[in-house]
């Protein structure tokens, strides 16, 4: 994973709420006469930690490119609370759109009309189908993250051998699904553990602890329990936690420090993975950015993201920024100071 920083200064976390009702012009997007460009981001919910670090990251590199962040989402994590917001943010004229799509396919007609305005849109974290956006910025490639999932589930399990289970987030969710696949491609590598099966929390804390508890009724020798979704790997640890089970039930997958570091310090979760949403954040604003101010993106070409590094984009146009960091008892309480 690279390098993290720690931001200078509060940053407020509060979802900017948009107004608006007039249809942009077809000219292409590049800011105000001052080159101020104002660039939606949008989460695939509000109130969720992951995104609310993504938010940060999106201020810090908007404070360096003469930018605004609108920084907005629905209440739940659907296509259709997604496309309400794309539309506002369209009616409200912005300069670039990068999204982590709930859908791949739903909202792809909405940000259609959005690049017929002269809006650049993009994607991270949960990549919009091609026809969608101009690139996806992965935050680490799908072929990496199923790696390291799997080999975190064979270290926790006894003697690496035991079921397997997984709590993902939506059905349709894009990226979970590809991280999913990837794991399940990788579980050969560890012929003692045994798939036991997925469910699907929905990236609702309530329905994934009942997914869990569900779970654990159904397998009552389960080793390890793997979550796709940082809303779901809260969720079963609390879980695991409450039917008593942290000696002999695992949680692991990916998360974030602020929100895993009581279950680290119990042994409910002893060690997981993410990579920084703050440099996620910080990526995809400095990519909005740039294709907005006319920079080009095709041909393997290079495209800057400052202090995190640079990306390039293969023929689907989609790039991707590192492996994913593993956290435990060491550092998992640096790391929850910052997100």
């Amino acid at each position: 994973m690279r390098r993290r920083a720690m931001l200078a200064g509060a940053v407020s976390l509060a979802a900017v709420t948009i107004a608006g009702c007039g249809e942009r012009p077809q000219t292409p997007a590049g800011g105000g006469a001052d080159g101020r460009i104002r660039i939606g981001i949008v989460a695939k919910s509000l109130g969720n930690g992951f995104f609310e670090a993504v938010h940060k990251g999106a201020n810090e590199a908007a404070a360096a490119l003469n930018a605004e962040i609108i920084f907005t989402g629905p209440t739940t994590p659907t296509a259709e609370g997604q496309i309400e917001t794309l539309n506002a943010l369209i009616a409200q004229r912005v300069d670039a759109i990068a999204i982590s799509a709930n859908d791949p396919d739903a909202v792809v007609p909405t940000l259609q009309r959005a690049m017929q305005r002269g809006i650049k849109v993009i994607s991270y974290d949960s990549a919009v189908a091609k026809e969608g956006r101009a690139v996806h910025l992965a935050p680490s490639s799908d072929v990496l993250i199923g790696q390291t999932v799997a080999q975190l589930a064979a270290e926790l399990a006894p003697e690496g051998k035991g079921k397997v289970a997984v709590v993902s987030a939506t059905p349709t969710s894009t990226n979970q699904n590809s991280w999913l696949a990837q794991m399940q491609q990788a579980l050969p590598r560890y012929p003692g553990l045994q798939f036991a099966g997925v469910v699907y929390g929905d990236d609702v804390s309530d329905k994934s602890y009942r997914e869990t508890v569900a779970l654990v009724k159904q397998h009552p020798d389960l080793a390890v329990i793997v979550s796709l979704s940082s809303v779901g790997i809260v969720a079963a640890a609390k879980a695991i936690e409450d039917q008593g089970l942290t000696a002999k039930v695992k949680v692991t997958g990916l998360g974030l420090p602020s929100e895993l570091i009581g279950y680290v310090r119990k042994g409910v979760v002893p060690k997981f993975a993410i990579w920084n949403p703050i440099d996620l954040g910080y990526a995809a604003t400095q990519v909005a950015a740039r294709l907005a101010r006319g920079e080009k993106s095709e041909n393997g070409q290079e495209i800057s993201l400052e202090r995190v590094g640079t990306v390039s984009f293969d023929d689907d146009g989609v790039g991707a920024m590192a492996k994913p960091f593993i956290y435990d008892q060491s550092n998992v309480e640096q790391f929850a100071a910052i997100f």
